[in-house]
């Protein structure tokens, strides 16, 4: 998805262009690109014989739908798990939390 963010609509062999080596086989980049679509993350306007696919959602709303996704998978729906394991986990600490919760705090307050 970054790609498209970063460089607007493309065909299979443009995102292929983009992608260091070792590249990926076409078929694989190909079948990437349908699952984001079939998901609702990407369309396509016919351009010759090809697609030119094209981000539907912004990354803000992307990240979002990942985490909820793997938060379903792997934490039961329970967020609080989720940022428990990141806890112990170390990959946030208790201040940056308390930092977290004073921002949102905050954000509550301004609406």
């Amino acid at each position: 998805m970054d790609l498209f963010w970063n460089y607007g609509p493309m065909t299979v062999n443009e995102i292929l262009e983009r992608i260091p080596e070792p590249r990926p086989h076409v078929n694989t980049v190909s079948t990437q690109v349908r699952l984001l679509e079939a998901n609702g993350f990407l369309g396509h306007e016919k351009e010759g014989g090809a697609f030119r696919y094209h981000a539907l959602i912004e990354r803000r709303e992307y990240g979002g739908t990942f985490i909820g996704r793997l938060v379903d998978r792997c934490f039961g729906h329970t967020y609080i798990d989720a940022v428990s394991a990141l806890v112990d986990d170390k990959k946030i600490s208790v201040d940056e939390l308390k930092d977290l919760i004073r921002k949102i705090e905050e954000r509550k307050g301004n609406r």
